[in-house]
C-alpha cells in the first residue's frame, strides 16, 4: 500500500444543521450543500501533519492530567485549522468566547513552539486553532 495524502476528513454529525452552522458559521469554513444535509468544500489545502494520539496524552495538553474529565464528551478524534499567525489564534480565541463558545483552553504555546486554542465541536470532536511557525515550511 502507498498511501499518497489525506484525501479527506469529515467529522460524522448527529445533528447535521448544528454541525453545519458551527464549522461553517462559527469557524467560518466556506462549506457547501453537497446534497441533503451533507455539506463540504474542495480544493481545501491538505493535512501538514496526521497521528494517532493517545487519549491520555490530549488530555495532558488540554488539562495537564492524565485522564479526560468526565463532564466532558470524550473525543475519537481532532482536527487543527491553522491560522495566520500568533495573533489570528488570540483573536479567534475572543471571537469564540464573546459569541458564547466554551474552549477547552485558551490561546497557549505549547513546548513544540504551536500556539493553540481547542474547544469541543457539538458531537465532542476536539478542534484546535493553531499557528505552528516552521509548517508551512513543510509545502
Amino acid at each position: 500500500m502507498d498511501i499518497v495524502f489525506v484525501a479527506g476528513f469529515g467529522p460524522i454529525v448527529s445533528d447535521p444543521a448544528v454541525s453545519s452552522a458551527f464549522y461553517r458559521d462559527t469557524l467560518g469554513l466556506p462549506l457547501e450543500t453537497v446534497s441533503g444535509d451533507y455539506v463540504a468544500m474542495e480544493g481545501f489545502d491538505g493535512v501538514k501533519h496526521l497521528g494517532v494520539w493517545p487519549l491520555a496524552d490530549a488530555a495532558r495538553s488540554c488539562f495537564g492530567q492524565s485522564t479526560w474529565p468526565d463532564d466532558l464528551p470524550t473525543p475519537h478524534a481532532t482536527i487543527e485549522f491553522e491560522l495566520a499567525d500568533v495573533d489570528a489564534v488570540r483573536a479567534a480565541t475572543d471571537e469564540l468566547t464573546a459569541a458564547g463558545h466554551e474552549l477547552i483552553h485558551d490561546a497557549r504555546t505549547e513546548p513544540w513552539g504551536q500556539t493553540i486554542a481547542r474547544l469541543l465541536d457539538p458531537d465532542g470532536l476536539l478542534v484546535g486553532l493553531c499557528h505552528t511557525p516552521g509548517l508551512e515550511a513543510n509545502g
